[in-house]
């Protein structure tokens, strides 16, 4: 997946969400709740870790007929699992 850089999604974020402590399902349901509550073409910027979440929040955003932006890892020395920023424009 090509990602834009962290410094040009900061240009187009509209809300923030934290869900670094919650886990699956709960991580997508939270993302979900307040991406009904945006406007088409508006973005959140979502702050996750854990294997699971990882995986499971974009690839259930792009099912759900929105675009994810890019994500990358918060600290590039982290663990793999550790905390990503996840960009998600809604449809």
């Amino acid at each position: 997946m090509k990602n834009k850089s962290k410094q040009n999604w900061n240009d187009d974020i509209d809300f923030y969400l934290d869900i670094t402590q919650e886990i699956c399902p709960l991580t997508f349901v939270k993302t979900k709740l307040l991406i009904e509550k945006m406007e088409s073409g508006q973005v959140v910027q979502v702050r996750l870790k854990g294997a699971e979440p990882l995986e499971n929040v974009p690839r259930s955003a792009r099912e759900q007929g929105h675009t994810v932006l890019g994500m990358e890892p918060e600290d590039p020395d982290a663990k793999p699992d550790g905390v990503h920023i996840l960009c998600i424009r809604k449809a």
